[in-house]
C-alpha cells in the first residue's frame, strides 16, 4: 500500500514528496505449545514441527463448532492432545494432563527467562489490533485487554504491556512500573523448535529402575530420566548413524519406563502405612529417604513383597508391550530391556523360565547324570549301591547324610557327596530365586511369562554379580546362556558403589581380564585417561632403560617390564568370555569425566545415578541393537 508523506526542510533540501513502502500484513503462523512443570512453575513448551502441523491441520479440519472430540497423537505417540479440551494425555504413564494452546503472540517480563503464550483469547484480540494498525499504518495506539492491562503498539517490532495499575500512557518517569515485552511469532522469540520424530521404531527398550521414586541426581522420577536417555539416544542416532537414517534405513529406538516402586508403596500393598506407623519420629527427613529407598531392598528379600515386585515388573512390561502393539500396528522390530540397580536384578529373575536346567559351576562341577556326577570325583565305585537303591541326580539331592549311611557308603565318600549335594542345591536357589534361607530353607516365588523374547538385556549399576556370589556360586559355566535372551551388558562406572563384575565368575581365576573401555561417544579416550596413560608410559618406559643400563653393568640377568602393545590390547578385547554375550565381552566400564577422577568417594553416589543421561551408555545400547547398520558420520 503507497501513502504520499510531505517532508519539511531538511539541510537546505525544499519541500518534496516522498513514496512510502509500507509492508503488507501477513497472517500469522501459529504453532502448538503445551504447559508442564519445572521446579513447581509453569513452561511452555512447542511441540515439535511436524506435531504442530498435525494439531494445526486437524484444528483446520474441525473448527471450532466441532462437537465431537478430536484426538492427536504427537511425540512418537507417546502422547494423545484431544483438541477440544486442549488437554495434552501420557498414555503409557500415569501424568497429570497438561494445557496445550494454539499460540500466536507472547510476552515476557524483565526478570522472566522465557516468553510466555497469551491465551488464543487475547492472542486473537492482538492480532486484529496489528492487522489494524498494519494496514493503517497508524502506530503509538493503546489496545486495553479485558485483564485490565494495556498494550501499546510502537511499531511492528517494539510493542509493551502495562500494568493495570498505571494510569497514565506512557507512564511517567516517576512512577514504578516494569512493562512487558510483546512478541509476535515464534519466529521473534528465542525457542527451539525440534523438528520431530521418525514414525517408523526399529526398536523397543523397555527401562526399569532401581530402589526409590527418584532415579538420578536432580531426583527426577523414571519418566524425566527415560525421556533424558531417550533424547540423548535420538541425538547419537543422527550424529552416529546420520546417512542410514538419510537414506531410511533407520528410524529411530523407543524407550519406555517399568515403573514398580509405585505399585509397591501404593494403596494395594499399604506396606507404606504399616513402615509408617514404626517409624520414629527423630530425623524424619533422613528416615523418610531410608523407608523410600533403602528398603526396598529389603522388600526385594522379603517373600511376600518380592513376589509383588516380580509380578509388577514383568506384568506392566506386558501392558507397556500390549499398548505399544496397538499404538504401532506395523511394528516389526526387536526388543530389549534395560535395567538399573536392583531393577537388573528383578529383569534378570522373571526372563529366564527354565533356569534349572542351566550348567553353573559351584565348585563341584556341572553334570546331568548321577554317573557323570559320581566319576567326575572319583566316586564311581559306589555307583553299583547307588543303583541298586534306584538312585537317580533328583533322588540323590533328596537323601540326607543317614540315608547314605544306611544304604552302605563309607564316611570319607559320604561326606564328598553330601558336600556336592549341598552346593547342587545352591544352584536352583541361587537362580530361580531370590530368597534363601540356611534355617528356613527356600521361599518358592513364581515368575511370570514376558510376551516375547528380548535381543540383549543392558544392566547398568548393577549388583547382580554380588547377588550371586554371596548365595554361593563360585562360577557360571562358560556354555550358559540365556534360553530367552542371547546378548548380555553389564554396564558401569569405575566409582559406582553398588556394582560389580560378572566376568570374573565365567573366567577362571587365574585369568585377569580388565573390564572393556567404552569408547567416549565423540571419539577416543577422554583426554585426561589418555594424559594419565601417557605419562604412566613414559614412567614405564623410563624405568624400563634405568633397568637396562643397570643390567649391561652389574651383568645380572633381570626380568625386563612387561608392555602391552596396543595390538596385543586388542586382541585381548575380543577374548571370549563364555556364551552369556554369545562369546562377547560383558563387563564394560565407563570413562570417568574430570572432575570425577579428582576425588572417587566425593562422586560415588553420583556414578551410580549417571547412566540415564550418559551418551556413552546410550551409544553402547545403540551398537547393540543396529549391529552392522552402524554407519559413522564422515565428520567424526
Amino acid at each position: 500500500m503507497l501513502y504520499l508523506q510531505s517532508i519539511g526542510l531538511w539541510r537546505g533540501i525544499p519541500h518534496v514528496l516522498i513514496m512510502n513502502v509500507v509492508e503488507p500484513y501477513e497472517p500469522i503462523q501459529y504453532h502448538w505449545f503445551f504447559n508442564q512443570q519445572v521446579d513447581s512453575k509453569d513452561s511452555w513448551q512447542p511441540f515439535s514441527r511436524e506435531d504442530s502441523q498435525r494439531l494445526e491441520d486437524a484444528y483446520s479440519r474441525v473448527g471450532k463448532c466441532e462437537k465431537d472430540e478430536v484426538v492427536v497423537a504427537t511425540d512418537g505417540r507417546r502422547y494423545d492432545v484431544r483438541l477440544r479440551e486442549r488437554k495434552r494425555y501420557s498414555v503409557y504413564w500415569e501424568q497429570k494432563p497438561a494445557k496445550v494452546r494454539r499460540c500466536s503472540w507472547f510476552h515476557k517480563g524483565s526478570k522472566d527467562m522465557n516468553y510466555t503464550p497469551y491465551s488464543e483469547e487475547l492472542s486473537d484480540l492482538l492480532e486484529d489490533a496489528y492487522m489494524i494498525a498494519m494496514t493503517l499504518d497508524e502506530w503509538k495506539t493503546n489496545l486495553e485487554l479485558p485483564t485490565g492491562e494495556t498494550v501499546i503498539l510502537h511499531n511492528p517490532k517494539l510493542m509493551t504491556q502495562y500494568p493495570s495499575s498505571c494510569k497514565e500512557f506512557p507512564p511517567s518517569p516517576n512512577e514504578q512500573t516494569q512493562p512487558r515485552t510483546l512478541k509476535r511469532g515464534t519466529e521473534n522469540i528465542p525457542v527451539e523448535i525440534p523438528e520431530g520424530e521418525p514414525e517408523i521404531v526399529d526398536h523397543l527398550v523397555f527401562m526399569v529402575h532401581g530402589i526409590g521414586p527418584a532415579c538420578d541426581i536432580r531426583l527426577r522420577g523414571i519418566v524425566q530420566c527415560v525421556n533424558e536417555f531417550r533424547s540423548a539416544s535420538d541425538s547419537l542416532i543422527k550424529s552416529h548413524f546420520r546417512q542410514s537414517e538419510d537414506s531410511c534405513i533407520i528410524g529411530r529406538v523407543e524407550y519406555l519406563p517399568v515403573n514398580w516402586h509405585k505399585v509397591l508403596h501404593g494403596e494395594t500393598t499399604g506396606v507404606d502405612k504399616d513402615i509408617e506407623r514404626i517409624t520414629l519420629p527423630s530425623i524424619n527427613r533422613l528416615r523418610q529417604f531410608s523407608n523410600d529407598t533403602v528398603l526396598d531392598l529389603f522388600f526385594y528379600n522379603s517373600a511376600t513383597y518380592c513376589q509383588t515386585i516380580v509380578d509388577t515388573v514383568a506384568s506392566e512390561i506386558n501392558r507397556l508391550h500390549s499398548l505399544f502393539l496397538q499404538r504401532h500396528p506395523h511394528f516389526t522390530g526387536r526388543i530389549s530391556l534395560v535395567g538399573h540397580s536392583l531393577g537388573t536384578k528383578c529383569k534378570l529373575c522373571f526372563s529366564e523360565q527354565n533356569v534349572l536346567d542351566v550348567h553353573v559351576d559351584t565348585g563341584c562341577g556341572s553334570y546331568e547324570s548321577l554317573e557323570e556326577a559320581l566319576k567326575g570325583h572319583g566316586l564311581e565305585e559306589h555307583l553299583n549301591i547307588l543303583h541298586r537303591e534306584q538312585m537317580d541326580m533328583e533322588s540323590l539331592m533328596l537323601c540326607s547324610e543317614k540315608d547314605l549311611k544306611d544304604i552302605g557308603i563309607p564316611l570319607g565318600p559320604r561326606k564328598k557327596i553330601m558336600n556336592c549335594v549341598k552346593k547342587w542345591k545352591v544352584i536352583p536357589e541361587i537362580l530361580y530365586s531370590p530368597h534363601f534361607d540356611v534355617g528356613i530353607g527356600q521361599v518358592s516365588i513364581d515368575y511370570p511369562q514376558l510376551a516375547f523374547h528380548p535381543q540383549a538385556f543392558f544392566a547398568m549399576g548393577s549388583p547382580i554379580g554380588m547377588f550371586l556370589t554371596v548365595r554361593g556360586l563360585k562360577r557360571i559355566d562358560p556354555n550358559y546362556s540365556f534360553p530367552t535372551c542371547k546378548s548380555f551388558y553389564n554396564i558401569f562406572h569405575p566409582f559406582d558403589p553398588v556394582a560389580y563384575r560378572i566376568e570374573p565368575i565365567i573366567l577362571s581365576q587365574d585369568m585377569d581380564l580388565p573390564p572393556m573401555l567404552i569408547p567416549h561417544h565423540k571419539g577416543r579416550k577422554r583426554m585426561h585417561l589418555e594424559l594419565k596413560e601417557g605419562l604412566t608410559r613414559v614412567s614405564s618406559d623410563l624405568l624400563g632403560s634405568l633397568r637396562m643400563v643397570w643390567q649391561s653393568i652389574s651383568q645380572v640377568p633381570t626380568p625386563a617390564l612387561a608392555e602391552v602393545s596396543p595390538m596385543e590390547q586388542e586382541e585381548s578385547n575380543f577374548t571370549k568370555v563364555g556364551t552369556l554375550n554369545r562369546g562377547r565381552r560383558i563387563d564394560f566400564v565407563l570413562q570417568e569425566t574430570p572432575i570425577e577422577s579428582f576425588n572417587e568417594y566425593l562422586f560415588a553416589i553420583q556414578s551410580h545415578l549417571c547412566y540415564w543421561e550418559s551418551e556413552d551408555t546410550a551409544l553402547l545400547v545403540l551398537r547393540e541393537i543396529y549391529g552392522n547398520i552402524l554407519v559413522r558420520n564422515t565428520h567424526l
